[in-house]
């Protein structure tokens, strides 16, 4: 019988305390507050971020966005794509070690793994021994806890778009909807079973960015690197022992990095796919440097040209300043700031002109010729405007119907517009006009104008 695949090996990561620990920490807070808290943010008397598909709009604070509004999301997806591209070529997999959901929440999960079960020793002791009610119990907590914490996950997820609040009361009385239950249960179940079981094998086999991210490496790329030329070869020694003297380079061959390595790697054989770029063989190994009395730096972030020519940290910085990075950088500040002009000056108005199909033209009293139009209004503030509605484009042109159109606060009203002009004003066939819709009141109001074909019938 002979396996094609390798049965995975659990890794047990080592707690791990120093500068780069610090700011993983610092930056799960920050998303994590950001994530859970924002939902709950209000602003104008509704819910301050909040994606509701069901009635097609978008509100992100003071800005309602609607389905036409699509550019602004493609512009936020290539700004973020871009970005992700820029730090990778400068500094690696930043993203992946500090801030990517999959790091953070399986942080999170062996944080509460830790406290229940202990420390790494502790726990591979537990799982080795026989199964006992104590066992039992602290593995019953642990998953208690990681299933609570997922579920309030998903339901955080959700209520970004089922306001957050509403659902929290549907959750009380026992009286979610369907698709609300679902979504809540599936990505509860995801971050239960990507962070509380895959953890480094969803990095190592299902993340598709360990898998490219080496077409945006090159030699001047800061990255965590083990500097052979200092460290080997490796080996035990006394504290008080010269390494000079025995031969052996400033590494003790401990194995620290290994053992607090989330994904298990050891990077003293060279940069991996798998390395995710979190530092934590940098902190454990400057403290066993320290220890010993040897200069920190046998592991940290350096590029490849750097170890290699023994440059200084102020002399890779200055070689990160490439010709990609440049070009990443002014594309990405060139899009972001497209991006920011046009929702400054976006106009909070929207106008569709439709002709009406059941009576292309007609004529009415008095020998005039009609169209009928259906202008479909959309008011994308957040209080109630009256709009005033002109034509132009042909002598004597007007409005039969009203010329008023309110409209409720973030909303679309489809109104229909009669538009006559007098007999024997144009030649028969069609002819351009444009309709301009203008808010009634305010200091600098809003405006639209949207063409249309007004039809004269032989």
């Amino acid at each position: 019988m002979v396996s094609l695949y390798a049965s995975r090996k659990k890794i047990y990561p080592r707690a791990v305390f120093g500068f780069f620990s610090k700011w993983r920490w610092l930056l799960v807070w920050a998303t994590q507050l950001l994530f859970y808290g924002l939902p709950w943010l209000e602003w104008n008397a509704r819910q301050a971020v909040l994606f509701d598909l069901e009635a097609r709009r978008f509100y992100l604070f003071g800005v309602v966005l609607y389905p036409q509004d699509f550019i602004f999301l493609t512009g936020l997806l290539v700004i973020s794509a871009l970005a992700l591209f820029l730090f990778t070529a400068v500094a690696g997999r930043l993203w992946c070690g500090y801030a990517c959901p999959q790091t953070v929440y399986t942080e999170i999960f062996l944080w509460i793994e830790k406290k229940v079960e202990g420390d790494r020793s502790a726990r591979m002791r537990l799982d080795k021994s026989d199964l006992s009610a104590g066992k039992a119990g602290k593995k019953w907590l642990k998953h208690a806890l990681w299933i609570l914490f997922a579920l309030w996950t998903g339901f955080t997820f959700v209520g970004y778009f089922t306001p957050i609040r509403e659902l929290a009361s549907l959750s009380v009385a026992g009286a979610l909807g369907p698709w609300q239950t679902f979504w809540i249960f599936f990505y509860g179940f995801a971050t239960y079973g990507n962070a509380g079981w895959m953890r480094e094998q969803v990095c190592k086999y299902m993340c598709p960015y360990a898998r490219f991210q080496s077409a945006m490496f090159d030699k001047d790329t800061m990255i965590v690197t083990y500097d052979a030329a200092r460290g080997e070869p490796r080996g035990p020694r006394s504290k008080k022992a010269d390494p000079k003297e025995l031969g052996l380079g400033a590494c003790v061959d401990c194995t620290l990095c290994v053992q607090v390595c989330p994904t298990g790697i050891d990077i003293r054989n060279g940069l991996q796919y798998e390395c995710i770029g979190c530092g934590a063989c940098i902190d454990v190994c400057n403290e066993v440097m320290d220890k010993v009395g040897y200069p920190r730096g046998l592991v940290r972030y350096a590029t490849e040209n750097g170890v290699a020519k023994g440059w200084t940290t102020q002399e890779m910085v200055k070689h990160a300043f490439r010709p990609r990075v440049l070009v990443y950088t002014s594309i990405l500040m060139a899009i972001t700031a497209a991006i920011v002009i046009g929702l400054f000056v976006r106009t909070p108005l929207k106008v569709n002109v439709i002709r009406d199909r059941g009576a292309l033209a007609r004529m009415v009293e008095r020998g005039r010729i009609e169209n009928v139009f259906r202008l479909q209004v959309m008011n994308a503030t957040e209080t109630a405007q009256n709009y005033v509605v002109s034509v132009e484009g042909l002598p004597d042109i007007m409005i039969a119907s009203g010329n008023e159109i309110e409209v409720q606060p973030t909303e679309a009203r489809a109104v229909a517009v009669r538009v006559q002009i007098p007999p024997n004003t144009a030649e028969p066939g069609s002819h351009p006009i444009r309709f301009t819709v203008r808010a009634a009141s305010g200091d600098d109001p809003d405006e639209v104008v949207e063409k249309a074909a007004f039809l004269v019938p032989r």
